[in-house]
């Protein structure tokens, strides 16, 4: 096979291949040789059908499997000769319609993971900010608790209903006049400014008195569960059948009981537990901050522009769903269009640590074992009782998404090594204070779009193991199917400030996704021929390319779970 290189522009590389005829007749020569000996055909034996009859029934399918063949080791033989690794799949493109007897051109074009020179991690000095959990962050604790437990009780005649007062309601909506099938139920309660319905449900019920009939309107998010619904704007006659008031609830021994626990002291025994864990959280996310900043600031080299738009669109996906569903989404989308390439170069950054992660892991043999893999397997298959089996399977069978759920954990150990080289110093800050410094210099720091929040709500890692959506069983994505009340149940939307602070927060969704150097030896498979017009070329690649989980998800996963867990939220 004839190659040459085209083009060596930066990390991009293009190549001609050239396949000639005589080898390609050669290989469909050999596979109509295999296939001749299990044709059957009427009139002759099994095996015994003349090879010219067969070529004229199996000619150009065995001809296109082994045009795709000879293309597959022939980009294989370019990257292995050339030493090349692909940061994404390569393309692979036909120099026109292949014909019969002539030698085949093809293209191939990719880019390539750069070599990163002059790694710089001696001499990391580090400030840890430590918080005491003593008796007022308990009491807080207790507090928060019983405001999630209280009760409520009927509220007196005439009263208005308030945020936080729980409403029993009737609701039919209708979307251009027309029912929609979820749109109705009954006996529904919904506690104003939960928000637990879509954006501005609940704001117009605020005033409203037992038995008021009120009209709702409203528009489904543009990234609503249910397809049809998306953006579009519906009308809710909605009747209120009752009003109840919550009833502020005695912290004291019977609280305790009610929870199942012998006293107060002990509920708060174990509360100090949950908090210690949740501020040791804290620190570590400031503390790895910090980390990436510096290493941010050491470091600079190219980055495949193929990975920076990829992570982009990853980050720009998520913050057009959360502006969808600001108060004002006109104006919350023409914020982020203003700061388009403060994204992308938040994006730029994001792959360009992830590499450097991955490098130095690679340097310093850094490696997750088949031991930790199974565990994570296990974990992550534990998430859908009933289907523990299959989610191993697909685990097992697919080495990209294999190498999507070790990648954070591959992250957290080389965060581990580089704060073991570390010099740290300890100062001791209140939560809020520590929670402050995690938010602060929105605009100089990079954030992944959920640090610090529960990742459990989503689809996980963006796959779908074995062609069914596990995330579908999630309350906020049900669907009106389920129940009435589902069609007009959502996430509560973040404001732009939040929004801004989680989209800047903590490189590590992308870092994880560039950050595991030995998670698979298989690259993505390029993209497949269309109308014959492009070919498989898979190839070996290291995983940095294919992760997408988050540390932050792979930290919660590898905490054992407590026998009790109270939410103090």
């Amino acid at each position: 096979m004839q190659i040459a290189e085209t083009l060596n522009e930066g990390l991009r590389r293009e190549f001609s291949l050239v396949i000639p005829a005589a080898q390609l007749a050669a290989r469909v020569d050999a596979r109509l040789a295999e296939v001749s000996k299990q044709v059957r055909m009427p009139g002759f034996r099994p095996g015994k059908v003349p090879l010219n009859l067969v070529r004229k029934m199996h000619g150009p399918a065995l001809r296109g499997e082994a045009l795709q063949e000879a293309i597959n080791e022939g980009v294989n033989k370019l990257l292995a000769d050339r030493q090349l690794r692909p940061a994404t799949q390569p393309t692979v493109d036909l120099d026109g319609e292949p014909q019969e007897g002539e030698d085949v051109g093809f293209k191939v074009a990719l880019e390539i993971l750069p070599t990163v020179d002059n790694i710089e991690i001696d001499g990391l000095a580090l400030e840890r900010l430590v918080v005491a959990v003593d008796d007022a962050a308990l009491d807080a604790a207790v507090a928060r608790l019983a405001t999630s437990q209280r009760r409520s009780e009927p509220a007196p005649e005439g009263h208005v209903a308030a945020d936080g007062d729980t409403l029993i309601i009737d609701f039919e909506g209708r979307v251009d006049g027309e029912l929609f099938d979820g749109g109705t139920g009954t006996d529904m309660r919904v506690t104003l400014g939960s928000g637990q319905l879509i954006p501005g449900f609940e704001a117009q019920l605020v005033g409203a008195t037992d038995g008021e009939a009120r009209t709702v309107s409203v528009s489904f998010p543009d990234d609503y569960s249910v397809a049809y619904l998306k953006g579009r704007a519906a009308t809710f006659a909605v009747t209120v059948r009752g009003i109840e008031t919550p009833v502020d609830q005695a912290i004291d021994d019977e609280f305790a009981k009610s929870l199942g626990i012998d006293s107060l002291d002990a509920l708060k025994d174990i509360l100090k537990d949950q908090v210690e864990a949740e501020t040791s959280q804290l620190t570590r996310t400031h503390l790895k901050r910090k980390l990436l900043d510096t290493l941010a600031e050491r470091h600079d080299f190219a980055v495949p522009d193929s990975m920076v738009e990829a992570e982009f669109a990853q980050i720009w996906q998520q913050l057009e769903a959360e502006a969808a569903q600001d108060a004002d989404p006109a104006a919350a989308r023409a914020t982020l269009d203003a700061e388009r390439e403060d994204y992308r170069r938040i994006a730029e950054r994001r792959v360009r640590l992830g590499l450097l992660l991955s490098e130095i892991g690679s340097r310093n043999a850094i490696t997750v074992s088949q031991a930790e893999m199974n565990r994570l397997i296990g974990q992550e298959a534990a998430r859908y009782p009933g289907e523990q089996a299959k989610v191993v399977k697909f685990f097992q069978e697919n080495a990209m998404a294999a190498a999507q759920l070790r990648a954070p954990l591959y992250e957290d150990k080389v965060v581990d090594f580089l704060l073991g080289k570390a010099e740290l110093t300890e100062r001791e800050v209140t939560r809020a204070e520590l929670e402050a410094a995690i938010e602060a210099d929105e605009d100089g720091h990079v954030h992944g779009p959920d640090c610090g929040h529960d990742h459990h709500g989503h689809d996980h890692h963006g796959h779908d193991h074995h062609g069914h959506d596990h995330a579908a069983g999630d309350p906020g994505d049900a669907t009106p199917a389920d129940a009435g009340e589902a069609a007009v149940t959502a996430d509560a939307g973040a404001t732009k400030a939040k929004r801004k602070a989680k989209a800047k927060a903590d490189d590590s969704e992308a870092v994880a996704a560039a950050s595991e150097a030995d998670a698979a030896d298989a690259a993505p498979a390029p993209k497949k021929p269309r109308a014959k017009a492009k070919a498989d070329a898979a190839a070996e690649a290291p995983a940095e390319v294919s992760a997408e989980a988050t540390g932050d998800e792979a930290e919660t996963a590898a905490k054992p779970r407590r026998a009790r867990k109270i939410d103090a939220e």
